[in-house]
């Protein structure tokens, strides 16, 4: 299918409180105006570099997620235009967000990436950890941070069971904090699995290959 049929295929599987995170992550600028055009504005990169050659070239409207994980010394690139980072693993990257927020003179959004996978190789932020930054949040210490939401990646397995206890995890959790501070995004979902998460309670979904068809590795 085009991307185009793609692209509305997904659109057509989303309630209308679920935002569409299009992952254009290795895919390029002509694909990524192509779901532009036909009315998306929300895109993810995994990878600053790629985001920064991919930024100047492309409508200033867009509002761009970094869902990768982020280093902190990769934080002053993206500081003056991204709209979300959805990848904070780590009080010290808070900070640094924090930091290079102040020197641009604005706030950035992020959501806290939490660990809810049993795969070692996930990112993210214990349960524990995420409450205790939330917590200092809310006491003031991130004050150009705006925390927003939570963002999980459930592990890469056939069994639904185990996706549906994991994005339940994240969801209690979210539950949760929303009590203490109102938040807004529950990210949760992936090509493979945003259905699942959608029915767990995810109001945004990253969608990639769905969409864009197989990455292409040579840009």
């Amino acid at each position: 299918m085009s991307i185009q049929e793609n692209y509305n295929n997904i659109k057509s599987q989303l309630p209308e409180n679920v935002e569409l995170v299009a992952v254009s992550k290795t895919h390029p600028v002509s694909a990524i105006q192509e779901v532009y055009n036909l009315g998306q504005r929300v895109f993810g990169e995994n990878k600053v570099q790629e985001l920064t050659e991919k930024h100047p070239l492309l409508p200033k409207d867009i509002q761009w997620h970094l869902i990768g994980h982020l280093q902190t010394n990769k934080v002053k690139y993206i500081a003056e235009f991204i709209d979300t980072i959805q990848s904070v693993d780590s009080e010290k990257l808070l900070n640094e967000i924090n930091k290079e927020a102040a020197k641009n003179k604005r706030a950035i959004k992020v959501l806290l990436q939490v660990k809810i996978a049993e795969e070692e190789s996930k990112f993210g932020l214990e349960i524990s950890e995420t409450k205790d930054l939330f917590q200092k949040f809310i006491n003031g210490d991130f004050p150009n941070v705006e925390i927003t939401g939570l963002m999980g990646m459930a592990t890469f397995t056939e069994d639904e069971t185990q996706i549906r206890k994991e994005f339940s995890i994240l969801k209690n959790l979210f539950d949760e904090l929303n009590q203490i501070r109102k938040l807004e995004t529950l990210s949760m979902g992936m090509s493979d699995d945003f259905p699942i998460a959608i029915e767990s309670g995810a109001n945004s979904v990253r969608v990639g290959s769905a969409i864009f068809g197989r990455r292409d590795y040579s840009i």
